[in-house]
């Protein structure tokens, strides 16, 4: 093994893609080791890089040319005294001369000293902080000005981080493409509006604020259901590059915020609002208007209070049929459709501001391949009529969808490209209904959960694979993750 030429031996270690498999083949000869070692373009440690500085400068030595490193501590306990402490981080700066992307996860010892370190690796690419209680906004600046090349910023459960500094030197002089800011709790999502000209360089923004009660936004302002935050433009920058854009969890009065994104993306080709508090039928109609591009659309929504008139208001989700008409007459490349209507009861259909009627020219009008509804108590037979009939339809999600019955399951057996179907807690099917999806033999999976009149021997050999539970507390968990 030693006489074995040394790009042969790399070709056999680029073909391995299993860590533990490299590790063992690394030990067969000293001339497989080295040549493991310059392989290596990529680690993840944790709670195991004890005496954390040593071990660090070891790994970099033992890997000289990593080119991605992920430091995880969220399995240790909190404080532990071996975590990487900002001596270490600095290892990278003078031995890891070819790291583009890091990731920090539940480091408690790094601080601003250790993150101004960073500031040395003027090849980095993508950083990620997440649950680092100790950084502030004085280190995230240091990483603004000295990381030239940075394109990717996350940051996740970062408490101290609040004045937006950086965040203006960033859209000023940055080169940022994706940011990501989650569950931060000194930025608003007004003071992402500071980004300014950084806005055009973006490619995929998310912004998830602090989470209510079960992760909802909770909230009892009455919203101006005309009011128009795109009617003027008070800002001259636009998201021209923009594809992907998620805002989650935003509790706001009708002052612009991060709504006015919703009318400048003339690129998007993926939406996700999940419990977006305040916006109204002219912030879709401003986005379809402006994204014929739009392939994918997640809508998370619950209750809210509605009115032009204070004194006479409505109770529903945000968005009505007016939403769904402009989408289906400008949006016609949707491929992706995922509505959940939160706390929506099925004996107040007026709760959901869409109807089956608006719902049904929305599916009529776009080549939908997947799609997910949530309590949707609108849904009946005709529409699952209507669903049967889309020529595109691969993929069929439906939960707490209180009047899908085996009648709707006979008109679903003949979807013509139906292949994947999901249902969850709908009790108005049985084995009866799951049978009729049998005869046709096409769907290659079928996930039944939580669903009170379907049998496990009703679900046998009516896909090629099968999954059934009846676990109440294992849906509630799905129910309760993030769509996007």
């Amino acid at each position: 093994m030693e006489d074995l030429p040394e790009d042969l031996a790399a070709e056999i270690f680029n073909k391995i893609t299993s860590t533990s498999d490299l590790n063992s083949l690394s030990l067969v000869s000293k001339q497989l080791y080295k040549t493991e070692g310059n392989q290596r373009a990529a680690v993840r440690v944790g709670s195991g890089l004890c005496t954390a500085t040593e071990a660090l400068t070891a790994l970099c030595a033992r890997f000289p040319n990593l080119r991605k490193v992920e430091i995880d501590y969220s399995d240790c306990v909190p404080r532990c005294v071996h975590q990487l402490n900002n001596k270490g981080l600095s290892v990278f700066s003078s031995h890891c001369s070819s790291l583009i992307d890091l990731t920090l996860s539940f480091c408690s010892y790094i601080n601003d000293y250790g993150l101004s370190c960073l500031a040395h690796c003027k090849t980095l690419v993508s950083l990620r902080l997440i649950s680092t209680p100790q950084i502030t906004s004085i280190g995230l600046f240091s990483v603004a000005v000295g990381c030239t090349s940075l394109s990717v910023l996350h940051l996740i459960d970062c408490e101290k981080i609040d004045s937006v500094e950086w965040l203006e030197y960033f859209g000023r002089d940055g080169s940022l493409e994706e940011l990501v800011v989650r569950n931060c709790k000194g930025i608003s999502h007004h003071d992402l509006l500071k980004f300014g000209s950084g806005w055009m360089k973006l490619q995929k923004f998310e912004f998830e604020g602090n989470r209510g009660f079960y992760g909802i936004s909770q909230g009892y302002a009455v919203y101006d259901s005309l009011y128009d935050a795109h009617s003027r433009d008070i800002y001259d920058w636009c998201c021209e590059s923009l594809n992907y854009l998620r805002l989650a969890h935003i509790k706001t009065l009708p002052e612009v915020g991060l709504r006015v994104v919703l009318g400048k993306c003339k690129a998007l080709e993926k939406l996700c609002l999940e419990y977006v508090h305040a916006l109204n039928d002219n912030d879709m109609i401003a986005l379809s208007t402006s994204c014929s591009n739009l392939k994918s659309i997640s809508l998370w929504l619950d209750i809210q209070y509605y009115s032009s008139d204070v004194s006479n208001g409505e109770v529903r989700t945000s968005f009505t049929d007016k939403s769904l008409y402009s989408l289906a007459v400008n949006c016609r490349m949707l491929q992706i459709v995922d509505f959940k209507f939160d706390g929506c009861s099925r004996d107040w259909p007026s709760e959901i501001g869409f109807t089956q009627k608006g719902f049904l020219a929305l599916i009529r009008s776009c080549p939908i391949r997947v799609l997910v509804l949530d309590t949707a108590n609108f849904l009946d037979e005709e529409g699952m009529k209507a669903i049967s009939s889309t020529p595109h339809l691969e993929t069929l999600e439906l939960t707490l969808c209180p009047a899908v019955t085996d009648a709707g399951m006979r008109f679903i057996a003949h979807t013509p490209c139906l292949r994947n179907l999901t249902l969850r807690v709908c009790h108005e099917v049985t084995d009866v209904g799951v049978a009729e999806l049998g005869r046709e033999h096409k769907l290659e999976s079928l996930v039944i959960d939580y669903c009170g009149q379907v049998s496990l021997q009703g679900v046998q050999g009516v896909a090629k694979s099968v999954h059934y539970s009846k676990d109440f507390a294992k849906w509630m968990k799905i129910g309760l993750g993030s769509g996007c």
